[in-house]
């Protein structure tokens, strides 16, 4: 028979790993999860399907952001400018040769990933608000060569004319959003699987070292660098195939698309949900996008400082972001479940 001591130690033990086991819980459901609300929202809110379009492939870009700063420690306010090389990418091979949704993506993801590649390998050896400004730099830049390039972009009138072919040769993007928003859910799922597998990867883990301690990274012989540019290119093809899917269903790529405000959006929308988490940038874009809709809809004059004071509550209440309390609230109902 055990003592009441032992069993008070492995109550003790169990309780102190909740936390860590709804997390990792939660990274098991969560993918799973993500679909089925999705399904569910196409049943339930078929009058709203662009704007949950809009939540998947923006979800899409912000899981981008995530893998960069909530994994690599890589601080950025210049994302979009993948985003908007993948968008402008898309469009144009679909304006001039190809509209398969598909080769749409892979041009999307092949350009964001390239111009990722190059600028990381530029950029990345400063740090702080030294690399920050840099990010805004590419961006900036990025957003002039797509206005000047009017033959190619459409300039400040925006790449239009975009009419992909049906999925798979049997679904056409129909004018109720039906196509559109499956698909993008549909990428959407894949992303995260994806990523999931990229950060529980040797490369991944080694990627949180170089976040953690990059001297110890240095130590046994790897090279932080080489790891964060990697990491940044492989965002890049996240946030271009974000891009390109956002041309794909909506039929259009303008300026906005490569602009510091849509970065600075997606960071907020991250730190919403919750960094380093995946599934946190899912939660905080529909959180955003969704009361944005909302409050906008009601009060389309002061919405903005309703947004403002539920931020402020989530970062002084939920400072890990919305998914913060999720899996606090999961650590509590799986000790209960222990206790009982």
């Amino acid at each position: 028979m055990t003592s009441v001591a032992e069993r008070d130690g492995k109550a003790g033990q169990m309780t102190r790993r909740t936390p860590l086991a709804a997390r990792r819980d939660l990274d098991w459901i969560g993918i799973p999860l993500v679909a089925a609300v999705g399904l569910a929202a196409f049943w339930l809110l078929p009058d709203d399907l662009a704007l949950l379009t809009r939540i998947a492939a923006s979800a899409l870009f912000v899981l981008s952001l995530d893998l960069v700063l909530g994994y690599g420690g890589i601080a950025t306010l210049g994302q979009a400018a993948m985003f908007g090389t993948g968008a402008y990418a898309a469009g144009i091979v679909a304006v001039n040769w190809n509209n398969d949704p598909f080769a749409m993506l892979a041009a999307g993801g092949l350009a964001g990933g390239l111009i990722a590649l190059v600028t990381g390998a530029l950029i990345l050896h400063a740090r702080g608000l030294t690399l920050l400004m840099l990010t805004i730099a590419v961006g900036q830049i990025v957003q002039e060569v797509a206005n000047k390039a009017r033959d190619w972009t459409g300039g400040s009138d925006g790449l239009s004319g975009i009419d992909p072919a049906p999925v798979l040769g049997m679904f056409r993007f129909d004018m109720f959003g039906r196509t559109s928003y499956l698909f993008a859910l549909a990428v959407l799922v894949v992303g995260l699987l994806v990523a999931r597998r990229i950060v529980r990867s040797p490369f991944g883990l080694a990627c949180r070292g170089v976040k953690e301690d990059p001297l110890r990274i240095s130590a046994i012989g790897g090279s932080p660098k080489s790891y964060l540019v990697v990491l940044y290119g492989v965002a890049g093809v996240f946030a271009g195939v974000a891009g390109a899917l956002t041309a794909v269903t909506s039929g259009i790529v303008g300026l906005d698309s490569a602009g510091f405000p849509w970065s600075a959006e997606a960071l907020v929308m991250l730190v919403l949900g919750g960094t380093g988490r995946l599934y946190g940038a899912v939660i905080g874009t529909a959180a955003f996008m969704g009361i944005h809709h909302i409050l906008a809809a009601s009060d389309p004059f002061h919405w903005m400082g309703f947004i403002g004071l539920f931020l402020i509550g989530i970062v002084l209440f939920l400072p890990g972001g919305i998914a913060s309390g999720v899996e606090r609230l999961g650590g509590l109902l799986r000790g209960k479940e222990d206790r009982a």
